[in-house]
């Protein structure tokens, strides 16, 4: 599938939940990719990408970034405290916040820094011991935790459980969101983002539908 076709999916699911056409961004997941296929995308224009590890990103878009404006990085996956530093200088924003340690950890560097990425709570709504994340409920008391150390809380993030329904879980992000006055949904994936949309998604990420099954060898 080619990221016309996805991006043309968005806008239908948006328009059949009665949303403006830019109410979603579209994260294209590059994990994993090899540089020829992210290079592609960025040839279309594209310039939102989500990465699950601050070293794989160090090592693929300061290049990229000398040859394309515009490009707005997420990280999608699991900071360590140790990354922290390194995280503010590749992305603009942190969706897997989850938690305090990390949580001091970054106000710490903002305070340091002068500046931070935009934050996003990532929610275990599976409460899955695998997973990581917030339950859903400690998320009221992390959230007012965050805000407390003056962090730019923008939303919430959730993976619901592989084997099921995820608008379930989409609809339980909505709702700790929507009663702690946070706009931002980071919820949907390549098999799913239709119903993300319909519950209310701010942010998608979509990886092998726009680039291919990813290369771990």
């Amino acid at each position: 599938m080619s990221l016309t076709d996805i991006t043309a999916r968005m806008d239908a699911a948006l328009s059949a939940a009665g949303r403006s056409a830019d109410s979603a961004a579209l994260i294209a997941v590059s994990k994993v990719q090899p540089d020829s296929r992210v290079e592609a995308v960025l040839q279309e224009g594209h310039r939102i990408f989500g990465e699950n590890r601050v070293q794989e990103a160090a090592g693929k878009w300061p290049a990229f970034r000398e040859k394309y404006d515009g490009i707005e990085l997420h990280l999608i996956g699991p900071l360590q405290t140790n990354k922290v530093r390194q995280a503010f200088e590749l992305f603009q924003v942190i969706h897997s916040v989850d938690r305090p340690k990390l949580a001091k950890t970054i106000a710490r560097i903002a305070e340091e820094e002068g500046h931070c990425p935009e934050l996003f709570i990532q929610i275990n709504t599976g409460e899955e011991d695998q997973k990581a994340g917030v339950s859903p409920k400690d998320a009221d008391d992390f959230i007012a935790e965050c805000r407390a150390l003056d962090l730019p809380i923008k939303g919430l993030m959730c993976i619901p459980p592989a084997d099921e329904e995820p608008s379930l879980h989409f609809a339980l992000l909505a709702k700790i969101a929507k009663r702690n006055d946070l706009a931002g949904l980071s919820m949907g994936m390549s098999g799913d983002f239709e119903s993300a949309i319909a519950q209310g998604a701010t942010h998608i990420r979509v990886g092998s539908a726009i680039f291919g099954e990813r290369d771990y060898g």
